[in-house]
């Protein structure tokens, strides 16, 4: 166990030090939050169903730091580790490869809640966020999402042969559904057309859920979002146990 804990912690550190994924996963979007809540407020309105606008978003701005740590980060920094031979050397350790894997998903997850802390922190600070009152039952939602996507981030760090091609494939896919699912721009504000098409990407069940828990609505009414980010997680761990490469 020692091992293992020493190779999360050098792979948390490693993590730490990519700017780019800590700049988008623990500071974007909480400038998000200050750009539009210096805009909008958080004054309740009918618009967002009686909350205001940082009420209603901080859920959203989660759903998008867990597509940044998992598309963006975790995607990249395994295809990286590959490339330069530091799965290899992993593998080659007494250590099962179950537990290298694990000392991959840890560090993301503990970056990932940090962004939700600072986003939290910063809504409570400056905008008066209001909390759920069922906190649990939203972190629930969350960790859910998390293991859902990081499945896909496996997915992509083992289909992708280079950490440029999985830099590549990653930027593709993140930024529509950052801008169309609802977890950067309000889909209320979207028009019907680009609302269908939303739909059907894998980050809007993300936001619907956390937006839902974090209202404090029960899991019978995202049971849809819910049973689709549970299948997600499982063939998505499953294609990524069949093509994942160490070299």
């Amino acid at each position: 166990m020692r091992g293992f804990w020493r190779l999360t912690f050098v792979e948390l550190k490693l993590l730490l030090r990519e700017p780019l994924a800590a700049f988008f996963t623990l500071i974007f979007p909480t400038l998000m939050l200050f750009l539009f809540g210096a805009i909008y407020g958080n004054a309740p309105t009918p618009f967002f169903g009686g909350l205001g606008f940082v009420d209603a978003m901080v859920p959203a701005y989660a759903a998008m730091i867990v597509a940044t740590s998992s598309i963006m980060s975790l995607s990249i920094h395994v295809a990286d580790s590959r490339e330069r031979g530091v799965l290899r050397r992993y593998r080659s350790a007494p250590l099962r490869p179950l537990a290298v894997l694990g000392g991959q998903v840890i560090p993301i997850f503990l970056l990932t809640l940090l962004g939700l802390v600072i986003l939290i922190a910063a809504g409570l600070a400056v905008y008066r966020l209001h909390l759920p009152a069922h906190g649990l039952s939203v972190l629930a939602g969350f960790v859910l999402s998390c293991l859902s996507f990081f499945a896909l981030g496996f997915v992509l760090a083992a289909l992708m042969p280079t950490a440029r091609s999985a830099q590549v494939v990653a930027m593709v896919l993140y930024y529509p559904m950052i801008f169309l699912s609802g977890s950067s721009i309000p889909t209320e504000v979207l028009p019907a057309g680009v609302r269908r098409v939303a739909a059907v990407l894998p980050l809007t069940p993300v936001v619907n859920l956390m937006r839902g828990l974090w209202r404090g609505e029960a899991w019978g009414r995202h049971l849809g979002d819910a049973v689709f980010l549970a299948a997600v997680f499982v063939v998505g761990s499953l294609v990524a146990a069949k093509t994942f490469r160490w070299e």
